[in-house]
């Protein structure tokens, strides 16, 4: 009897979406992109700050219609707060630097800034290699808040880090042709 539940539920494991491991302190994000979908799990306890900020823009529907708007291969894809004419979206106060203790690992999300560690706002990047160059270190090298990371679709991750990129205007590593956030949502 006990072989018979053991494996029914291991046959049924695989069916559980990764969702529906999510819980108050890990919740989940799909963003929705031109390119394919990437699913997201958050870490609050890590980040609560950081991560309130983020599922904020999600909830008011801030991310739709963004574009990826630097990627550079063997580094990072970075998008969140330019529109396809690589203007800026308004955004809410910037929200300090959090010492989450997680890594610029591959496949992470962190938050994006300016020379300003408590500068952060909607912008995010994924990490595609190990960047240990942007761990917190110390007061003078704070790093960037590493708040979750990719659980499905780093294959699309992948895919958009190939993509050809070029200057426009002031910037620099902007896809040649426009990658969307077609929506985001969380799925918790």
């Amino acid at each position: 009897m006990l072989k018979s539940i053991l494996a029914a539920g291991l046959v049924a494991l695989p069916l559980l979406s990764t969702s529906a491991l999510a819980d108050a302190d890990h919740p989940h994000v799909r963003l929705e992109t031109s390119q394919g979908n990437i699913e997201l799990e958050l870490d609050a306890k890590a980040a609560p700050r950081t991560v309130a900020n983020f599922l904020r823009y999600v909830d008011e529907g801030h991310y739709q219609g963004t574009v990826f708007h630097r990627v550079i291969p063997d580094f990072m894809i970075q998008g969140g707060g330019l529109d396809a004419d690589l203007e800026p979206k308004p955004t809410h106060d910037p929200i300090p630097l959090e010492k989450s203790g997680l890594k610029n690992t591959r496949g992470t999300i962190a938050m994006a800034r300016t020379a300003d560690p408590d500068s952060a706002t909607s912008q995010f990047f994924i990490n595609l290699v190990d960047n240990d160059a942007l761990n917190y270190r110390d007061l003078y090298n704070p790093g960037y808040t590493v708040f979750g990371h990719v659980v499905s679709g780093m294959n699309v991750v992948d895919k958009i880090a190939e993509t050809p990129t070029g200057r426009r205007g002031p910037h620099a590593d902007v896809p040649t042709q426009p990658i969307t956030i077609v929506g985001a949502e969380r799925l918790d």
